[in-house]
């Protein structure tokens, strides 16, 4: 609760508090955004606009690949760079940054990782040190910014891309280990916007080079929170608005000691992540959470297609373990181990075999991913339910071709397509639901769960199964799936499966 007096003077109950908290919050955005929110987003602008030629001139016919020696020009090009944008932030209300710790030296601490992560206010420190950074694909593509950006030589990454996330840790070896050639990589591990309530997993980019590495801690003690960027929250241009309507944003940047990893950990990069994410948590106050930006791509494909996931809790969990086992599934490996797993047709294999296919030592994180498919408690799994559980959480947005590839091992020629059984499994893994029933309904297969989300499949024809969800969309209205409209333009051969004579 908030105070406006001390001692027993103050008689405001409660509710009035927060009514004249908010009552004077609003009055003051109000009056600062007709007056000092309008000078202060020019001076921003202007200030932006006045980096973006020394960033794009230093830029010019420079290697992404070899670093050049630092010559008086570049040291010039980033004082002036470094002034312009502390300039930038003080005109946004970041008038003083207190900064704890001392920054460790390139030789020594190649990288250093930084938490919680909740905004893109978080690039200060960047801008301040002027240290490389791991940066979103996309974020090159931002007028003027992107250029800024670029000049620091950010390793990109798209993160929706696994390939792409892999080529990332390589180059963070590579510059890790350079021997201080490279400036400082300031990484998040975390990958993703946080509201700062805990820390969620490190990803093991930062750690696999096995290096010492630094702990940032990054906070931002206001009273009202105007900075934080999630998914459920106020936009990237509300936030901006809101934060620079406040008199004063502070911020907190603190270095904590180098951490040196021991011999397990280095070769344990996960081991080595989680006991850095726990001095941090420590050191925040912070509890920890075993979620991670994996989990949050799966929880957000929800709301993009109509063979979405209903239930994520059995699904996060297999995420979670395949984050542990680092089995290093690629699209390629994906499609490998399908095709070897349509060779098979429903052989199930025991624990042994099952480590042998992935071609991973037998560990108690693989026997528990391999007791998540032993349906029937004899130690034996369907390797293609795990290659189904494996692409849904793979590309979580692109059900469709979870399904194509399902179709493409379940299928033999003998029976020209796949048994209503078999379809059950694929939508049960798919959808994460504990049971789904077929009934055959004159023209329409209508597949349901106890969960009541809804799918209409057509029987007997060379419609494909999105055709038919469109078709049916009212019977998505009764559930609570978001339901995208999206017309297909793939068919699985002539028939989609067959039904058994009822």
């Amino acid at each position: 609760p908030c105070h406006f007096t001390n001692g027993p003077r103050t008689s405001i109950s409660r509710n009035s508090v927060h009514f004249l908290l908010f009552f004077f919050l609003s009055l003051q955005i109000a009056l600062m955004s007709v007056t000092v929110f309008p000078v202060r987003l020019l001076l921003v602008s202007f200030l932006m606009l006045l980096a973006w030629p020394f960033a794009f001139i230093a830029s010019l016919g420079r290697s992404e690949f070899v670093i050049e020696s630092q010559s008086w020009w570049r040291r010039f090009v980033d004082v002036c760079l470094q002034v312009i944008m502390r300039a930038m932030w003080f005109c946004g209300g970041f008038h003083w940054i207190k900064v704890k710790g001392e920054r460790a030296a390139s030789s020594d601490v190649p990288i250093l990782t930084m938490a919680p992560h909740s905004s893109y206010f978080d690039a200060i420190p960047v801008t301040i040190t002027m240290c490389s950074m791991v940066a979103k694909m996309e974020s090159m593509s931002i007028p003027v910014w992107g250029t800024l950006i670029g000049y620091i030589r950010p390793v990109l990454v798209l993160r929706s891309d696994q390939d792409s996330r892999r080529n990332t840790v390589e180059e963070i070896k590579r510059r890790a280990q350079s021997g201080g050639k490279w400036p400082q990589i300031m990484i998040f591990p975390e990958g993703t916007c946080t509201n700062r309530s805990g820390l969620i997993l490190f990803k093991a980019g930062a750690f696999i080079p096995g290096l010492p590495v630094q702990p940032v801690i990054l906070r931002y003690p206001n009273q009202l929170d105007t900075v934080t960027w999630t998914w459920r929250g106020p936009g990237a241009l509300k936030i901006l608005w809101l934060t620079l309507c406040q008199l004063h944003n502070r911020m907190e940047i603190e270095f904590l000691p180098p951490y040196t990893p021991s011999t397990e950990e280095k070769n344990n990069p996960t081991l080595f992540a989680d006991n850095v994410r726990k001095l941090m948590a420590k050191a925040l106050g912070a509890p920890l959470t075993d979620l991670s930006f994996d989990d949050c791509d799966i929880s957000l494909s929800q709301s993009h297609d109509p063979l979405c996931i209903v239930d994520l809790s059995s699904l996060l969990e297999f995420n979670q373990l395949m984050s542990r086992l680092r089995a290093g599934t690629t699209l390629q490996v994906l499609e490998e181990q399908a095709r070897r797993a349509r060779d098979l047709q429903g052989a199930r294999l025991g624990l042994e075999d099952f480590a042998e296919f992935l071609k991973l030592p037998v560990t108690d994180t693989l026997q528990h991913v391999h007791s998540l498919f032993d349906q029937h408690s004899d130690g034996h799994i369907d390797t293609r339910h795990y290659l189904v559980a494996l692409s849904t959480i793979h590309r979580p947005s692109k059900p469709k071709e979870t399904l194509k590839m399902a179709f493409r091992m379940y299928e033999n020629e003998d029976k020209g397509g796949i048994l209503k059984e078999e379809l059950a499994d694929i939508l049960e893994i798919m959808l994460g639901v504990k049971e789904v029933v077929l009934v055959l309904c004159a023209h329409d297969c209508f597949v349901y769960s106890r969960t009541h989300s809804v799918l209409c499949v057509q029987a007997a024809t060379s419609e494909c199964v999105l055709e038919c969800v469109r078709a049916h969309e009212y019977l998505f209205a009764c559930a609570s799936v978001c339901l995208t409209c999206v017309r297909a333009h793939w068919c699985v051969k002539d028939h989609l499966f067959q039904f058994n004579q009822v």
